[in-house]
């Protein structure tokens, strides 16, 4: 398995049909169900230091985009978000309506979709080792711009600082592990369904 850094690799892989328009409904139906599946058991995984815990999340969200692409990833975190809504599937001690849009981290939460949705969308362009690296980045700032903006007035901190700090600054070299993971997972997935 060779991982080149290219932001776009030419290489047809059987995994690249979950994203494909021409995948069955079936299909599709199945890889939403299992990245909301996946996003909420990456939920129980979570470590309180501060106002927003790291969790194994963002997995399975930046994932999604680059597994499903921007739609079909954007749909499995809306999902998540849904089932939240009924079931305590969120990183936090609650779940519902209060929850979803109350808690100091709902912005996090409210940015799962349109970060799997700009992780699909960069990463149908940019599909190799690097642009998917690139695509998460993009995920990831979106993820975080939501989630600090949130952090910042559910809070009530005193600086926009004191927001970066303690709802992104402290999480960067988490996240690019995540990143680089996740990386490492998709496009060993690419190269072992490659079609020759």
């Amino acid at each position: 398995m060779s991982l080149t850094l290219k932001l776009h690799s030419s290489q047809v892989s059987s995994i690249d049909s979950l994203r494909s328009e021409s995948a069955t409904t079936l299909t599709q139906v199945v890889a939403i169900l299992w990245f909301a599946a996946l996003t909420a058991f990456f939920a129980q995984f979570r470590l309180y230091i501060w106002e927003v815990p790291f969790t194994l999340q963002t997995l399975s969200v930046y994932g999604s985009g680059l597994y499903l692409g921007w739609r079909n990833g954007l749909l499995s975190q809306l999902l998540y978000l849904a089932v939240g809504l009924f079931l305590p599937v969120f990183a936090g001690e609650g779940s519902g309506p209060a929850y979803l849009f109350g808690a100091v981290t709902a912005g996090y939460l409210l940015g799962y979709p349109l970060s799997s949705a700009a992780v699909g969308f960069v990463s149908k362009r940019f599909n190799g080792a690097t642009g998917s690296v690139v695509a998460m980045i993009v995920g990831s700032l979106v993820l975080f711009s939501a989630g600090i903006t949130w952090l910042h007035f559910a809070a009530d901190h005193a600086t926009w600082f004191e927001s970066m700090d303690k709802g992104w600054l402290r999480f960067i070299p988490v996240d690019l592990a995540k990143i680089l993971l996740v990386t490492l997972i998709y496009q060993g997935t690419r190269s072992l369904t490659k079609k020759d």
